[in-house]
């Protein structure tokens, strides 16, 4: 971390100058982080159009009460210390020290001062999805994406990492923070670059981790499942990955169920028009080649599984660039 970075985030942001200046009690302007009644910071209030992951520093002098997000956060401390209570757990993070939260848990934040400064990190679940054929399928980072991602049942969770001494991991995040200091038109894709290789060193250094829950007995099931997907979700077969995996089919179908509330068939479904809607945006496929590419021969339906998704055709989900 170089001397300028720290000088430049100890400097009050124009939240902050208001916090300082209050006086009366100081509370969060809840209308700042979401339209809810209930307190669930919305990742739309900080992600652009398009965007995936968002990084920012917290706001310093002010509690933040109890709360949760609809997307996972990571805080990490670059300076000082963090102290907050996630779930009905007390933790203080330390300086270079890291904590994941999916957007089940709900946490509360003691006011931070001048000298603390904590980075969030500001993740769309669907961002993890392409990172799964990666993963090996016995790691603890493997069970938080999938309850993040396809888990409705609501189940918080965490992970600690106490890595202040792992300087790859270190290194890393200081290039995040670098890159969205200095903007480019790559730094979206280098952000969602490092963020990739951040999840890998924290696998790598998976000794370094506490967490609340333990992993599921099946976990190693799921993650081949969505590995498979993710690769062959054009011709995708339940039949084909039961076999691959020595299962029965019906008792695989019901555990893909369970963990994820999603059946084999939605599973490939969601995977198919994901890939469809980065074509319609990135390319200039034709719209029936398109259909055919994600694994589909017949365009009615397709037109009619797409517009239940997206709220609008194909043609005019690329006319308008909807998100």
């Amino acid at each position: 971390m170089t001397n300028d970075l720290l000088l430049e985030l100890m400097q009050l942001n124009e939240e902050e100058k208001l916090i300082v200046n209050q006086k009366k009690k100081k509370e969060v302007k809840k209308d700042l982080y979401t339209t809810q009644s209930a307190f669930v910071i919305e990742g739309e209030k900080f992600l652009g159009k398009d965007k995936m992951i968002e990084i920012r520093k917290h706001t310093r002098f002010i509690d933040f009460p109890m709360h949760r997000h609809n997307y996972i956060e990571i805080n990490y401390v670059l300076n000082g210390k963090l102290k907050q209570k996630v779930g009905n757990e007390r933790i203080c993070l330390q300086q270079g020290e890291l904590i994941l939260l999916n957007q089940h848990i709900y946490h509360e934040i003691e006011a931070s001062a001048e000298e603390d400064i904590i980075i969030n990190f500001i993740i769309q679940p669907q961002f993890f999805e392409f990172i799964f054929t990666f993963l090996s399928s016995d790691n603890m980072i493997s069970n938080f994406l999938i309850n993040s991602i396809y888990n409705h049942t609501q189940n918080g969770q965490y992970l600690y990492f106490a890595i202040s001494e792992v300087k790859e991991i270190q290194d890393i995040i200081i290039k995040m923070i670098e890159e969205i200091r200095n903007s480019s038109l790559l730094s979206d894709s280098f952000i969602k670059l490092y963020t990739g290789l951040l999840v890998v060193e924290l696998i790598k250094h998976s000794n370094k981790l506490k967490q609340n829950e333990e992993n599921p007995a099946h976990q190693y099931i799921m993650v081949e499942t969505m590995k498979y997907i993710d690769v062959h979700y054009q011709t995708a077969s339940l039949y084909e990955l039961a076999e691959k995996l020595h299962q029965p089919h019906y008792a695989l179908s019901k555990q893909i169920k369970s963990s994820t509330s999603y059946t084999f068939k939605e599973l490939i479904q969601e995977k198919r028009l994901s890939q469809a809607k980065q074509l319609l945006l990135g390319t200039e496929m034709p719209i029936t080649e398109i259909v055919e590419r994600v694994g589909y021969d017949n365009i009615s339906y397709f037109y009619r599984i797409f517009k239940n998704k997206f709220g609008v055709t194909p043609k005019k989900f690329r006319e308008n660039k909807v998100d």
